[in-house]
């Protein structure tokens, strides 16, 4: 199953995508109180948390059909600000926010019933945080800082939900490369940053132990004769950690990339055109699958991911609700 968050229309659509040939249909369409964007999925795939971006900011709890994948509407908890982005931390007990506008990060405990409650804990943090990431073993989380070209470590309690500063505490990027989103490769030894102002993408080398940052190596993520403000916005891996994904606004393209297994570098496979404005995407947990969604085509498309090349074949179309801007697919704990 896939949610797919539409900021205008203010509602989540549940689309179920068959797992063998890819098709997709709308199957519930979830109507919420305010612009929902940023979509979080419980790590027991039981609870779906999203961020509602217009006054008062609130997030919104919903839990998951084990059957049908449909949503219910649960509770819902006030925000410390307008949150760019939600993730749990591993054991789902807590659930991270950061906020753009407000240049702060919080920490809210969610409820053995599933249910998010007000923030435990906000702390300021550089300009314009955007993500908040937590490794593996659930003992760091990393937030980065798109206007002051960083991205804040802290080490990270499960049962307390306390953050305290890593040492050091912040990775610092090159001026004016905006620091957006970040996912770890499987293996644990890497990590991949996507900088949205100058479109490039980051490896970084990760030490576990101290749950620590630093960068290796940068490649652009524009396609070739690219002319234009680059607008990177969102990537992801293959689970089998072989290939990345990056999006771009501006180009409406989607990088694709093959991963080296033996020092974690790029190499790219080249540029796949997209929904209009793709600023979120999602691969399925197979990865076989790849859902992207245009935030000014109103419509997610789907992709066949080649096991071999990586390649992205498109397979299937879908109108959706309006501004359409952030994907989230599990499989059904109950099936």
């Amino acid at each position: 199953m896939a949610y797919v968050a539409n900021a205008d229309s203010r509602e989540i659509s549940v689309v179920r995508l068959d797992p063998a040939q890819g098709n997709v249909e709308v199957v519930q369409t979830v109507p919420v109180a305010g612009a929902v964007m940023p979509l979080a999925i419980a790590p027991d795939k039981r609870f779906l948390y999203a961020s509602l971006r217009s006054a008062p900011y609130t997030v919104a709890s919903f839990s998951i059909d084990g059957r049908t994948g449909q949503l219910t509407p649960i509770g819902s908890a006030p925000l410390p600000d307008n949150m760019a982005n939600m993730a749990t931390d591993r054991s789902g007990r807590w659930l991270f926010a950061a906020s753009y506008g407000g240049h702060k990060f919080s920490v809210a405990p969610i409820g053995a019933d599933g249910v998010a409650g007000p923030a435990s804990t906000v702390l300021p943090t550089g300009k314009n945080a955007h993500a908040a990431v937590v490794d593996a073993a659930n003992k760091h989380v990393f937030v980065t800082n798109l206007g002051s070209d960083q991205v804040m470590q802290f080490g990270f309690d499960e049962s307390t939900g306390v953050l305290t500063p890593g040492n050091p505490p912040v990775l610092s990027s090159r001026t004016g490369a905006g620091p957006r989103h970040l996912v770890f490769h499987p293996s644990g030894r890497y990590a991949y940053l996507l900088n949205e102002l100058d479109g490039s993408v980051d490896l970084l080398a990760y030490d576990q132990a101290r749950g620590v940052l630093s960068a290796l190596k940068t490649w652009s993520t524009m396609p070739p004769g690219f002319s234009g403000k680059p607008w990177a916005a969102d990537l992801h891996l293959t689970p089998d950690g072989r290939f990345l994904y990056t999006s771009e606004r501006t180009s409406s393209t989607l990088a694709m990339w093959a991963i080296d297994a033996a020092n974690g570098e790029l190499t790219l496979i080249g540029h796949e055109p997209t929904e209009k404005q793709p600023r979120g995407f999602q691969i399925d947990p197979s990865g076989r699958w790849l859902l992207a969604v245009g935030q000014l085509s109103d419509a997610l498309s789907v992709y066949r991911i080649d096991a071999t090349s990586g390649r992205l074949t498109r397979q299937a179309s879908l109108p959706v609700g309006k501004n359409p801007n952030w994907v989230e697919i599990i499989d059904l704990p109950g099936r």
